[in-house]
């Protein structure tokens, strides 16, 4: 059967030459099988600002208010499902927002080269999101979403989520929903050095999304755009509704290479989650001369009051 899209949606795909995503976001999957896995099958990333060419990385930006998904919670990304009332009051509530959730909704779940595109019926104005990660390849491809595919995808929101909504290049780490490995390369993790955090949850079912330390706890003195995941002992309250559930060690298991986790579980649920690296020069100390979006005037050195980089407050 044929299935022709509605006049406001449409989709393209390469190096398919037709894809619809013909089936509703909810669906049953099996349990996560730390037996199985198949490398390699996610596609590329995207190419670091700076030149440098890795499978894994991606650039982040979203931030944490945007990190719902009601308007996907019942059709997600289908043809029909775009054409909805419930997804067009959704996105016309708020379309600044919507378009960003839209924008990482798409990337993290459909291959680089596919792209999906929506016009609104009430504006007329068309938008167009380009695919990525690939880390829901049945979703993609018309299947309904596993739960698998429901769990992957909101870790990786939360894992492009950041208090501040600032662009930061990252290294994403992990396995898609169907247990292929996303391709990574030793120059990645030698210039991501720094262990950042894992992300796991399932926004789709309201069971909301939570972050853990990989790295070590950020220093008195220590400060980052990315604290959601890396976060300091008196700050994991920051990124709500995210939630900042301590360390990774206590709840995640990792691969056989010990470089990225491949289950975490929490409240008794199996998540397969994404893991982060990031930049060191991303993590800013107080005292180094700049006074960073994440520092605060004061007379202390630490970031909520750091006189070394920001002065004395007025």
């Amino acid at each position: 059967m044929r299935l022709n899209p509605p006049r406001n949606v449409s989709f393209r795909s390469s190096p398919w030459t037709a894809l619809c995503l013909a089936a509703a976001l909810v669906g049953c999957g099996a349990p996560i099988n730390e037996a199985t896995e198949v490398t390699g099958q996610s596609s590329d990333a995207l190419v670091s600002s700076n030149g440098l060419t890795v499978n894994g990385l991606t650039v982040n930006g979203l931030t944490v208010n945007g990190l719902t998904v009601n308007g996907l919670t019942v059709n997600g990304l289908t043809v029909n499902g775009l054409s909805t009332n419930a997804f067009q009051t959704w996105f016309h509530q708020d379309p600044a927002t919507a378009e960003m959730v839209m924008r990482y909704v798409v990337r993290c779940s459909m291959a680089a080269g596919m792209t999906l595109t929506y016009q609104s019926p009430s504006t007329g104005k068309s938008y167009l999101w380009d695919g990525s990660l690939g880390l829901a390849p049945g979703w993609a491809g018309g299947q309904p979403a596993t739960v698998a595919e429901q769990q992957v995808v909101s870790a990786c929101l939360a894992a492009h989520a950041n208090k501040y909504g600032v662009h930061v290049n990252i290294s994403v780490l992990g396995r898609d929903a169907v247990g292929g490995t996303m391709p990574y390369s030793t120059d990645e993790l030698s210039t991501y050095n720094e262990k950042e955090a894992c992300f796991f949850g399932n926004l789709f079912t309201g069971e909301g999304t939570f972050a853990a330390n990989d790295g070590a706890y950020l220093d008195y003195d220590e400060s980052t755009v990315r604290t959601c995941g890396l976060s300091s002992w008196s700050d994991t309250t920051a990124c709500t509704p995210m939630k900042h559930v301590g360390a990774c060690r206590y709840y995640c298991t990792l691969d056989a290479t010990r470089t990225y986790y491949t289950r975490c579980t929490y409240n008794g649920v199996n998540y397969r989650p994404i893991t982060t690296r990031m930049l060191s020069q991303d993590i800013y100390r107080c005292g180094d001369g700049v006074c960073q979006l994440t520092e605060k005037c004061g007379g202390s050195n630490t970031a909520d009051s750091c006189a070394a980089d920001c002065g004395p407050c007025k």
